[in-house]
């Protein structure tokens, strides 16, 4: 009885951690798409540099994400006609959050080199798809 009790247990874990991944894995494509969106629609020109976080170490993708999350509420519309599609697709990102367990980083925002506006979505693009494998 000991032993089917257990296999049951070992059984609805493994279900929970089964249905977690794909869930998680669509929030993040789904979060590429919004930054697709945003590229088309941000001001790249006279617009100001970013502090762009590119090939974080693994200790410290939560806090390269912070960077991202705290660029991107700079980010300016390339057009009036853009600004409500844009400002829609900015407050996407306010509510996302990504937590990695154990991570212990120093890095600070500051410390990465500014980049324009198209560049910063780009680099935030691929640490998306870094966390997505």
């Amino acid at each position: 009885m000991e032993g089917m009790m257990i296999f049951c247990l070992l059984l609805f874990c493994s279900s929970m951690a089964l249905t977690a991944a794909p869930y998680r894995t669509a929030k993040y494509q789904q979060l590429l798409k919004t930054i697709d969106r945003l590229e088309s629609t941000v001001k790249n020109k006279d617009a100001e540099l970013l502090h762009t976080p590119e090939h974080p170490a693994d200790g410290c993708l939560a806090a390269a994400v912070t960077c991202f999350k705290k660029g991107i509420l700079k980010l300016r519309p390339d057009s009036s006609q853009a600004n409500p599609t844009f400002t829609q697709t900015v407050r996407v990102f306010r509510g996302f959050t990504f937590k990695h367990p154990g991570e212990q980083c120093q890095s600070v925002c500051e410390s990465y080199q500014k980049k324009t506006p198209k560049e910063f979505l780009k680099s935030f693009k691929n640490l998306i798809m870094k966390v997505i494998r």
